[in-house]
């Protein structure tokens, strides 16, 4: 008999837990998950300030006339910089540390293909103007609402 009553308990947990599971996976979005807003790519570049060459680091003022120059005319709808610290290991295997700006596109996602090769002559000018080994670019689908 009691292997009766297990098997059953074993059927009814089979069959009811997917559904209870499921329910709980509905209810407790991430806000990840949460699709409010259109489908936009967010693209995040990482400028270093110290030259590979020895140079004096790039200044805030050098960085904002770059800004200027270079990424304002591509994204004249806005952008946004944050200032941070960065580290990498260098080509001799010695870890870099130095102050880099991190610049942050926001822009639809139909227009990815004629936003990228703006987006890579940015990089581009910067490793030429600032004697810099790379530009670091991080693109991610995202949605926003403005």
């Amino acid at each position: 008999m009691s292997v009766a009553v297990a098997g059953a308990v074993v059927a009814v947990l089979a069959v009811g837990a997917p559904a209870a599971y499921a329910s709980l996976d509905s209810e407790q979005r991430s806000p990840a998950q949460t699709r409010r807003g259109a489908s936009y790519i967010e693209t995040r570049l990482f400028f270093g300030t110290e030259r590979p060459d020895g140079g004096a680091e790039v200044t805030d003022r050098q960085f904002m006339a770059f800004i200027d120059r270079h990424v304002t005319p591509e994204f004249p709808s806005g952008l946004t910089i944050q200032e941070g610290r960065g580290q990498w290991r260098d080509s001799r295997g010695v870890i870099e540390r130095e102050r880099s700006y991190e610049l942050i596109l926001l822009y639809p996602a139909s227009e990815a293909t004629s936003h990228d090769a703006r987006i890579d002559r940015i990089r581009q000018a910067y490793e030429r103007t600032h004697a810099q080994d790379s530009v670091a670019r991080l693109d991610d689908r995202t949605f926003a609402d403005f």
